[in-house]
């Protein structure tokens, strides 16, 4: 907001979602104060509140909105978060095939695999959905950490194991819509 007339400004052309959501730039982050810099970001910009401003002013809310969203739901997901730090730090994200050197690794996300193809039943998802969970936390604690130590290279690689069990968790999802 304009400090004189208050009137809403556009936000920068390439913020840090960190800095729009008053956060440290850090791998470990406060949900519930992510939450609350969220919502209160929201009430003050949220287009509802502009119906009656400038078109100008509906715009930048708009956007303000907008931005606020992405900021959130980039800063909340810890893959998404840990992929942002990289860039932010320069390095390029791992792509599919930087993976294929752990075959133990890559056996065991076929095993997942398998397992979540074969599932019959509410138990057997519950199952493979457990062992998803518990594999994404060691895996945030492995990043937390590579990130405290600024090793990027290390938290490139754990990333990289990360997306595939977010794309596990997101077939396991579309299975469970089906049955």
């Amino acid at each position: 907001f304009c400090p004189g007339c208050q009137a809403l400004q556009p936000p920068a052309p390439r913020p840090d979602l960190f800095r729009v959501m008053d956060c440290d730039r850090s791998f470990r982050i406060d949900a519930r104060q992510l939450q609350r810099r969220f919502r209160s970001l929201q009430r003050a910009v949220h287009p509802d509140r502009f119906g009656q401003r400038p078109p100008k002013e509906q715009y930048y809310s708009e956007q303000h909105s907008s931005l606020i969203n992405k900021a959130y739901r980039t800063l909340l997901n810890p893959l998404s978060r840990g992929l942002y730090l990289l860039e932010l730090s320069g390095v390029e994200p791992a792509q599919e095939t930087d993976c294929d050197a752990d075959s133990g690794f890559l056996m065991e996300i076929m095993e997942i695999n398998e397992k979540l193809a074969e599932a019959k039943n509410e138990e057997n998802l519950e199952e493979i959905e457990t062992l998803i969970k518990v594999q994404q936390e060691e895996l945030t604690r492995e990043v937390t950490a590579a990130f405290e130590r600024d090793d990027l290279q290390e938290a490139k690689k754990l990333l990289a194991k990360m997306k595939y069990f977010a794309n596990l968790e997101d077939k396991l999802k579309a299975k469970k819509i089906l049955s």
